[in-house]
């Protein structure tokens, strides 16, 4: 039965605010977009977060300026409130209490020296493919309180203690606890197992550790505390991984969120965010998921790609990467395009590699992501709006101030509205070189695509006026897809000839032509130059850059 728990917050000299709160996740701060507001200096606009569950109360502190105390002790991470302990957060003052009838009734017992957490009694066996005994989630559960509390008790001075030394201690607490309860384990169930599992909740991302650090794993998508899945191989499968509850993915995306200066609750129940590897996060949670809060994390591969990577697996050829990077030599305006997951962001990495190191190079991206080698670099990131509906700073902001910063080459990460008509105009008024990513099934979808997104800005322009913009902007669109085969290839390479009467006008360059699949569901196809030839292949030679003709001929399909 899940309990009703009675919080009272005081303050020196103030009045005592009493009111009943059930299990859940209580972020608490200065902010009104917080579910505990407490209005004051002395507290962080994101300063702690409450687990209100039905067997514990746990606080987890957000690096707030001033701390967080259990009783007088601070908090480092997370640490079990006891029955009828105070927390201290700045000049406030919060006791939590279960009602009486919700309490438990004493059982009396002979004392032990050593208290040890007790082995619940087996409950009727998990079935199904994925399901994950109710035993050992039970276990999991009083092990990792147990291990609350004893860092709690040891922590001598807690502000002081490093990452690497937290960590060890709660590998080593870990270690003592099994070490008493390893008798009395189920059969079958390996200690090292769930001191490794235990371990990664409470100083990780929990059952997520192990899926990060597969280089197999592009994606991995939680739906709800029991049902993750990942993308392998351009494949979706299910894992038999769960969490606690829903609780427990709420802490862990509270978890992400916080250090980048994020937030995710009922009054804002969607973000964006990014891991320390730049890995893409999104989670969403109630009311508008009906399914349990949902997590989505693009990973970044450990070690970035190079062109080679993608020669051999087939992505382009030598010659489509000589091509590209001629382009970029010579300073010509490139768009990346594909759908959802086709590796725009990861082409527009492999791309930025071309680019000089003596270039100044500013990045404008939502969610910081690329990963550029060279280094003069300048990364900006957009900014959601606070509780208020204030303080945004959206991607079109970014690309006006980043052409007062002296660039010399511009890159957007995805232009997905006004921003565009701005891009656009930076690439016709001397910012030539710069690269930028698109949504659209097509290269030639990528001209009507601009042309909504130019409209989004709020000019009320012709349409002849908006292709004349992206005709003398755009010089070369580089289309990838993802393939049934989860296979991703640049399909086209196409250049932006001009206007014909009042329609754009493209030549395609390069292609992939798709003959069959084999038996196994592998894309059978080759990789193969149209015939046309660029306009600017003359301009190559003038600046230095090597653009052979022979690349360009039919006969050379590969």
């Amino acid at each position: 039965m899940t309990q009703a728990y009675t919080i009272e917050i005081s303050r020196s000299g103030g009045d005592i605010h009493i009111q009943p709160i059930t299990s859940g996740v209580y972020s608490i701060g200065a902010e009104n977009g917080n579910k505990i507001v407490l209005p004051d200096a002395s507290v962080s606009r994101r300063h702690a977060v409450l687990f209100v569950r039905d067997d514990d109360i746990v606080v987890e502190d957000l690096d707030s300026s001033n701390g967080t105390f259990i009783d007088g002790k601070a908090v480092r991470g997370r640490a079990v409130v006891p029955p009828g302990g105070e927390l201290r957060i700045g000049d406030y003052r919060i006791r939590m209490q279960a009602p009486q009838s919700s309490q438990p009734q004493p059982q009396p017992s002979a004392p032990q020296p050593t208290p040890q957490p007790a082995m619940p009694s087996p409950p009727p066996p998990a079935t199904g493919p994925h399901a994950v005994s109710p035993q050992l989630r039970a276990i999991k559960r009083q092990v990792h309180q147990e291990l609350l509390q004893r860092l709690d008790l040891k922590r001598l001075n807690a502000a002081q203690v490093r990452d690497d030394d937290l960590h060890q201690r709660v590998r080593t607490s870990l270690q003592q606890i099994l070490g008493e309860i390893r008798e009395r384990l189920p059969s079958g169930l390996k200690a090292e197992s769930l001191l490794k599992e235990i371990y990664d909740e409470a100083v990780g991302l929990g059952p997520l550790e192990d899926l990060l650090a597969d280089d197999t794993i592009t994606e991995i998508m939680v739906n709800g505390h029991n049902h993750i899945y990942v993308e392998r191989e351009g494949r979706l499968e299910r894992t038999d991984r769960t969490f606690f509850d829903d609780n427990s993915v709420l802490a862990i995306i509270e978890r992400i969120v916080s250090p980048i200066g994020r937030r995710v609750d009922e009054s804002q129940p969607y973000v964006d965010a990014r891991l320390k590897d730049g890995s893409r996060v999104n989670a969403i949670i109630a009311p508008l998921t009906l399914s349990g809060p949902c997590l989505t994390i693009r990973k970044f591969a450990k070690v970035a790609f190079t062109v080679d990577d993608f020669i051999r697996m087939q992505t382009l050829t030598a010659d489509m990467a000589s091509f590209l990077e001629a382009c970029v030599l010579m300073r010509k305006n490139i768009v990346i395009s594909g759908g959802t997951g086709s590796g725009k962001t990861t082409l527009l990495n492999v791309v930025s590699r071309f680019l000089p190191e003596s270039d100044r190079i500013v990045t404008i991206e939502d969610a910081a992501e690329l990963r550029l080698a060279q280094p003069h670099v300048v990364r900006l990131e957009a900014r959601p709006p606070n509780i208020e509906g204030r303080g945004a700073i959206t991607i079109r902001d970014l690309v006006r101030n980043a052409l007062r910063m002296r660039p010399d080459r511009l890159i957007v990460g995805e232009c997905r509205g006004g921003e565009a008509l701005d891009m656009l105009q930076a690439m016709n008024t001397g910012h030539d070189g710069s690269l930028t990513t698109v949504h659209a099934n097509s290269p030639r979808d990528v001209i009507s695509r601009l042309e909504t997104m130019v409209l989004m800005a709020g000019m009320d322009l012709p349409v002849r006026a908006i292709r004349e913009q992206i005709t003398s902007a755009i010089d070369v669109v580089v289309h990838e897809a993802r393939l049934s085969d989860g296979t991703r290839r640049i399909i086209y390479i196409s250049e932006l000839v001009g206007l014909e009467g009042d329609r754009p006008t493209m030549q395609d360059l390069f292609e992939f032509k798709q003959s069959g699949v084999d038996g196994n569901g592998k894309v059978q196809g080759k990789f193969r130059p149209t015939g046309s030839v660029p306009t600017f292949i003359e301009e190559a030679g003038a600046k230095g850059v090597r653009l052979s003709h022979n690349m360009f001929q039919p006969e050379n399909d590969i």
